[in-house]
């Protein structure tokens, strides 16, 4: 049976084509000293093979047979390869052998019509064959406990984390397994990303950057990250409350756009409210940054060195103090209906100020006017940042966290009066 090809299909042969060549590209400049006839495959052969894996692809629709004994016979050539690569060479590598391969089934994705699965694939395998030197860098600089790190890492993110069942239970349906789990392993996760930033930028640079970053998904998931390591007194001791004050700024940040995305009526009066906050967080991020600069670590390599980078007790005790809140907020509405919608969203924003966000998105303009709605949004702001004080002290003690703990409630109360004082 004859198979018409179209435009789309020579796409997909181009597009295969131009994988391969690709990844030949990188693996003849990574065997590049080898002199010719000791190499299994270079530039031609993987582009060949991303078109041989394209053309199979195209075939398999059609005629699967054929297209089975093409992607067989480009496999056996592979494995002949390894064989006399590792004879030649009395070496046992079986990279370029499994990228070979690799190559093959990115092209067969591409021909099948999976153009992006295939291409992601193999421009993500020619970027780790290209970071090869650095990661044996990092290998070489891990110890024992970080990698034990890493598995434990691994095994509450990407194995119980998909196991536990996405669905309401306890009181008032309150608490999703999945979702309070996944508090843990966000908090983990920035504390251990805040680890390995230390190590690459510094003391100063990584927990900065690292704020930063992780106040995109959940500045009180940092905070609490922080708070955990004040509490060891890690120097420099003043880097901790310039990271904790500049993630709280980028809180009030993240609040102005997804209000303006998502409730947008409310956006000029909670605008109002919670600029002052804002200004307080900038004053007092500032200031620490500033007295940061002139700071010094002593001896950063043996403060990582003594530090646990998965530390999960912060994480277990901020996804209690979620199942209690979202507990609380559950009665309110049960008991006060609609009435209690302020209360409510305070109470949940208290955590995670996106979902009275979201809640408000749907109400602002319809249940609520503009006005009504903006004083609502502030209150769970407020609330949040005087949260991530508690947060503080309470994971770091009064004497080590009360140098961050103050600005957070400083700038808490600015709203909290700019809410009171409104007209």
């Amino acid at each position: 049976m004859p198979i018409a090809l179209d435009l789309s299909d020579l796409l997909r042969l181009a597009v295969s084509l131009a994988l391969g060549l690709l990844v030949g590209i990188q693996r003849g400049w990574a065997q590049r000293e080898r002199s010719a006839g000791t190499r299994f495959a270079g530039v031609r052969t993987f582009a060949l093979m991303g078109l041989a894996g394209g053309i199979s692809g195209i075939l398999f629709r059609g005629a699967p047979g054929p297209a089975t004994v093409l992607l067989a016979g480009a496999g056996l050539l592979i494995l002949i390869g390894y064989l006399r690569d590792s004879r030649v060479n009395e070496t046992v590598s079986g990279t370029t052998s499994l990228v070979a391969l690799l190559t093959l089934a990115s092209g067969f994705l591409v021909g099948v019509g999976e153009r992006i699965t295939g291409t992601a694939i193999a421009v993500v395998m020619v970027l780790l064959l290209a970071l090869r030197e650095q990661l044996y860098g990092w290998i070489d600089k891990l110890s024992q406990r970080e990698v034990l790190s890493i598995a434990r890492y691994a095994l509450i993110a990407l194995v119980i984390l998909p196991l536990l069942p996405d669905q309401p239970f306890g009181p008032y349906d309150a608490w999703n397994p999945r979702k309070l789990w996944l508090v843990v392993v966000l908090v983990s996760g920035f504390s251990f990303a805040d680890y390995f930033a230390t190590r690459v930028l510094g003391a100063k640079r990584g927990i900065i950057a690292t704020a930063a970053a992780g106040s995109l998904v959940s500045s009180t998931a940092v905070t609490a990250s922080l708070a955990s390591r004040m509490k060891l007194g890690e120097e420099p001791r003043v880097v901790f409350p310039a990271a904790i004050a500049f993630a709280s700024v980028i809180m009030f940040l993240r609040v102005f756009v997804l209000v303006a995305l998502l409730a947008p009526v409310a956006l000029p009066t909670l605008a109002r409210l919670i600029a002052p906050g804002l200004v307080v967080g900038i004053i007092a991020a500032g200031w620490y940054l500033r007295r940061s600069r002139a700071a010094t670590v002593p001896n950063p390599g043996h403060e990582l060195a003594m530090r646990n980078p998965f530390d999960i007790g912060p994480a277990l005790m901020l996804a209690g103090l979620v199942m209690v809140l979202t507990v609380a907020s559950l009665w309110v509405l049960r008991n006060f209906g609609e009435r209690g919608l302020a209360v409510v969203l305070a109470i949940s924003g208290t955590v995670d100020v996106d979902s009275a966000i979201i809640t408000m998105g749907g109400l602002a303009g319809q249940s609520l006017d503009a006005r009504t709605a903006g004083v609502v949004l502030a209150i769970p702001v407020a609330l949040n940042t005087l949260f991530k004080a508690g947060v503080t002290v309470s994971l770091a003690g009064w004497q080590q966290g009360k140098s961050a703990a103050l600005p957070l409630a400083a700038s808490a109360l600015a709203v909290g009066i700019a809410v009171l004082t409104l007209p």
